[in-house]
This record gives structure tokens, sequence and C-alpha cells, in this order.
């Protein structure tokens, strides 16, 4: 089995120790913070590993790409440091597993991956997605979630064969080389996760807000700007592929949009807590959502923009109770199409 390509070396060289000096849910001095990862490195219990509450932040803060998380989610597993209650892991592990029973489908060009949100494939509607294949399931789940839960060897064990039934059953006999990700997560795993340890994937991952931003140009004359301001809520997944978010202004800039400037936002984006409340952190969730929906709303926000489907569910009521309106990217994009 591959492991996760990762050099400690360059850690141990980092004068900043940035991926736990920025993060912000664990509160150590850098001298303090240098020994607690260094004892990562031996293979022993450290409060980095104890502390964190898997939100991929430090994937990003990293200045060196060397993808820390990536590396605590394994020392966790290793070590027996359980973040979510083990019967609800065995749980959730036991849920999502591949069902084998997808069928081969006749694909349109355009095919996206609803990953396990199949529900939703619905509000795909309209002019932006009037030529496009939707599939998902559990034999297509990225299986990358279950890096919130210290069972990354879940992951490795099940993207292969996740990849090769997304070939065999999809784009190889549609002759399709390009898959549009409807999540973060699907997105991160196909192309940061898998070359990371050593796992082949022979399509094309396209970032789903790449693909809307492009069919908006294409329909630039429908557009009539909204002039609204909003917020925009990051999902943990999108820490793994900060070089996306462009993405985000691009479309806000099209539609006529304004991203509203806030302390919690970009780099120093927080968690929605659905990760942190399965941890059973639940005074810090609370904390977490109430100052990053109030910041939300301090800073004239009338909507709030998200793009993970869980992070909608698990903010939605806070957003809506502080007067804002909660909604997805796509809907968001269908409403500036007068959809």
């Amino acid at each position: 089995m591959a492991e996760l390509k990762l050099n400690p070396s360059i850690c141990a060289k980092c004068q900043t120790r940035d991926c736990i000096m920025k993060c912000q849910y664990i509160d150590l001095p850098l001298e303090k913070a240098k020994e607690e990862q260094e004892k990562m490195f031996r293979g022993e219990k450290s409060e980095i590993l104890t502390q964190c509450v898997t939100c991929f932040g430090c994937e990003e803060y990293c200045p060196h790409n060397n993808h820390p998380f990536f590396f605590i989610s394994e020392q966790q597993e290793k070590l027996g440091i359980n973040p979510v209650p083990v019967p609800v892991t065995d749980a959730m592990v036991n849920v999502l597993t591949p069902a084998g029973d997808s069928m081969a489908i006749d694909c349109k060009k355009n095919v996206i991956d609803m990953c396990n949100f199949t529900m939703l494939a619905g509000m795909l509607r309209g002019k932006i997605f009037k030529d496009v294949t939707t599939f998902g399931g559990t034999d297509n789940f990225c299986n990358l979630m279950y890096m919130h839960f210290a069972r990354s060897s879940v992951t490795m064990k099940r993207v292969p064969g996740v990849i090769d039934n997304i070939m065999t059953k999809y784009l190889k006999k549609n002759n399709i080389t390009d898959l549009i990700c409807f999540h973060d997560e699907c997105y991160g795993t196909y192309t940061k996760w898998a070359p990371l340890n050593g796992v082949e994937v022979p399509f094309k991952p396209v970032h789903f807000f790449e693909f809307i931003y492009n069919r908006l140009l294409e329909l630039k004359d429908d557009i009539k700007p909204l002039n609204i301001k909003v917020a925009y809520q990051r999902s943990c997944s999108s820490r793994i592929t900060p070089e996306t978010d462009h993405f985000v202004d691009d479309i806000f800039k099209l539609i006529g949009v304004e991203r509203v400037d806030r302390v919690y936002d970009r780099k120093n984006a927080l968690c929605c807590g659905a990760a942190v409340e399965m941890h059973q952190k639940f005074d810090l969730v609370e904390d977490i959502q109430d100052k990053n929906v109030d910041d939300m709303k301090a800073n004239g926000a009338a909507y709030c923009v998200f793009s993970c489907p869980l992070c909608f569910f698990t903010l939605m009521g806070k957003v809506f109770k502080k007067g804002m309106m909660p909604i997805l990217m796509s809907d968001l994009c269908l409403k500036a199409l007068g959809e």
C-alpha cells in the first residue's frame, strides 16, 4: 500500500511553524509547538494530535506545501487517538461502504460527480446545467471525509476502487476525459491527496466553481447583476486547494456581488462546526459558529454563500436567525440569470 509522501526534515527546519501557530483551535507558544511537532515525527503522542479539530486549515498555512494535516490524521490513527467516538466512526465507515451496484450510463460531455450528495442533483438546473450528466453514491464517494475521523486507512483502501468505478462506468465508455467535482473534497482528493499517496488519477478533475464560471462567461449577456453584499463560507476541504478560491471572486464579479471584507474569511476562515460537533466539543462549536455568523452580519452581508452542502445544513439556521439568507453558490448564480 502506498504511503503519504511527507518530508519531516522540511518541518524541522521551519522557523515559523505556521501550521500550528496560525491554527485557530490549537493554542501553543512557538517553542512548545516545535516540541509537540517533533514528538509527532518521533511517533509519540502530542498535544497537537489531541487538540486538532481536523479543519484542514494547516494544509493552507504550511508555507512549504508539506501537507501537515494529512500527516496528523495518519498519526492519530497509528496512535489510537480518536477525535470522534469509535462507535460513531465505525457506523460512518459501515454506512458509506461502497455498495458495488452502480450502473454504467450514457453521459453527456459535462459529467458532474455529486459524490454523496446525489439528493441535490435536482438543484443543478437551468441554463448553466442544461447539458450535464450527474452521478454519485457510495461507489463514487471520494472518502476523504475519514480524515476527520482519523481513519486515513479507509480513504487509502477505497479511493483506487472509486477511481476505477468512475472511469469504467462513466468516463471511459463515453470517451470523456474531464470530471467535474461537485464538492471541494472530491477535487482535493484527486488533485492533491491521490498524487501525494501514489494513487494514479486517469482523468482531469475540474472544480465545480471553474465549470460554473466558464458557463457564466458563455451566458454573460443574460446576467442581471444582483448588487448585493455576501459573506462566503469556505469549506474545510477547500483548504487543501486554496488556489481555487479565486473562482469565488471571479464568479461574484460576474454576477455583481460584493464579497464583504471580514475577519473570518480567506486564510482566516472558520470551520462551519460540523467536524467539531462530531468530536463532541460542543462549547467550541457554539463559540466558532457565533463568531463566524456575527462577523458576517457585522460587515453588512445580506447573504451567506456556501460551496459545501454540509456547511449549508450546519450553519443555515444561525445565518437565517441573524437576518441573512443562506444560499448555495449554484443557486446564487441561477438567481443572477433570472432562474
